[in-house]
């Protein structure tokens, strides 16, 4: 019986890195640490082989591994920890990789990796005109044409960053649980700041997605991921769905499409 191959996608982000293994198209296991950047490749690769093997996957069947990054400093640390956790040679997404999508920003190479890795797993999903929200370290959204075509988008302030500034800078107020308050008009500090939070970026969500809609002039569906959507989405009515390993899958299609044999397809 032939094992089906088993790939490593890493998603270095300015907060944590995510670290998914699939088994052919199936997720097996999602595994997060900090993006600690005074980490070596040899900590990240003991931590990561840990946290995969806790998690009931053997290190040793990984055959292959991608990795998107939007940190220069962390890029070339995780090549080397997966040469050294793993003994492969990870492709790593940039110039060169094919993604299966043209890229229209003024200057390609400006686009954060994980800004097109989204962009090609939400066209996956929708097949049509779409627009991805990422509640990472910023809040982004990017546009994507019914023809599958990155177009660009908007980069806000994300909501952690937003919170803390507030909490930094107001003397009375301090810092709160990030979570749904019981009523928009809140009683007290905790409730009134909680509100602000959630339904201020649910109304930014909601503003800035009509506002794309018109400019772009298509129908478009909207996808939201990272690690705040499923917080602010439901109080949103622009946003149809979650999918918490957009990024993940992203990065597994764009492999594929760069596997020996692989249809030819519009370079990134």
């Amino acid at each position: 019986m032939v094992r089906a191959a088993m790939l490593l996608v890493v998603d270095v982000g300015n907060t944590n890195i995510s670290f998914g293994v699939f088994e052919g198209t199936k997720l097996l296991e999602h595994v997060r640490c900090e993006s600690a950047r005074s980490r070596t490749a040899d900590e990240f690769a003991v931590l990561v082989r840990a946290m995969l093997v806790l998690r009931g996957v053997d290190p040793d069947r990984i055959d292959a591994a991608i990795i998107a990054s939007v940190v220069p400093t962390l890029t070339d640390t995780m090549v080397e920890l997966v040469r050294r956790a793993f003994k492969r040679e990870a492709m790593v997404v940039g110039p060169g990789i094919k993604t299966g999508m043209a890229i229209l920003y003024e200057n390609p190479r400006e686009v954060g990796a994980d800004r097109i890795v989204n962009a090609v797993a939400a066209f996956e999903w929708a097949r049509s005109g779409v627009i991805v929200v990422d509640f990472g370290t910023a809040t982004t959204f990017d546009c994507v044409t019914p023809k599958g075509e990155y177009l660009g988008g908007v980069i806000t302030p994300g909501v952690q960053i937003s919170a803390d500034a507030l909490f930094s800078r107001a003397a009375r107020l301090h810092r709160v649980e990030l979570a749904l308050p019981p009523r928009v008009v809140g009683r007290n500090p905790v409730h009134s700041m909680q509100s602000g939070i959630v339904y201020g970026y649910a109304g930014l969500v909601d503003g800035l997605s009509a506002r794309l809609k018109r400019e772009l002039g298509y129908p478009c569906r909207v996808i939201a991921t990272g690690g705040l959507a499923r917080l602010i989405a439901p109080q949103t009515e622009a946003i149809e769905e979650v999918d918490d390993n957009l990024t993940l899958t992203g990065l597994r299609l764009i492999f594929e499409l760069n596997e020996p044999g692989a249809k030819t397809a519009a370079d990134a």
